[in-house]
């Protein structure tokens, strides 16, 4: 099973920008997805971004359309996100997922191995 480990949090004025980093060791395959989460206390984790590796499609949270874009970096095995124009609502802890052979790439039941989580702060 791989391993995902996260970075790039931070705190950051509204309106910024960042860039998640999740780095995974263990193979990859074509069938997999890789997506991004966040959650705030008490609240359900929420699926933020989304990568099917076989061909690269891409799905967005409505919330982060326009804004947020996923990538990957095939030789350093790693998961991008980038964030611009960020907003409080951004706030969270942002983590990074994979599953196989996904059908709700935003939805977390599919996803079977998680980093620990990088907390990402928008403040004024």
């Amino acid at each position: 099973q791989a391993q995902l480990a996260e970075s790039g949090g931070a705190s950051v004025q509204v309106g910024g920008s960042l860039r998640l980093s999740c780095a995974v060791s263990g193979a990859v395959y074509k069938s997999d997805s890789m997506a991004w989460f966040r959650q705030t206390p008490g609240e359900e984790r929420e699926g933020v971004a989304s990568i099917y590796i076989g061909d690269s499609s891409t799905y967005y949270a409505d919330s982060v359309k326009g804004r947020f874009t996923i990538s990957r970096d095939n030789a350093k095995n790693t998961v991008y996100l980038q964030m611009n124009n960020l907003k409080f609502e951004d706030t969270a802890m942002y983590y990074c997922a994979t599953g196989r052979w996904v059908a709700d790439h935003l939805g977390q039941v599919e996803y079977n191995a998680w980093g620990p989580g990088t907390q990402v702060t928008v403040s004024s």
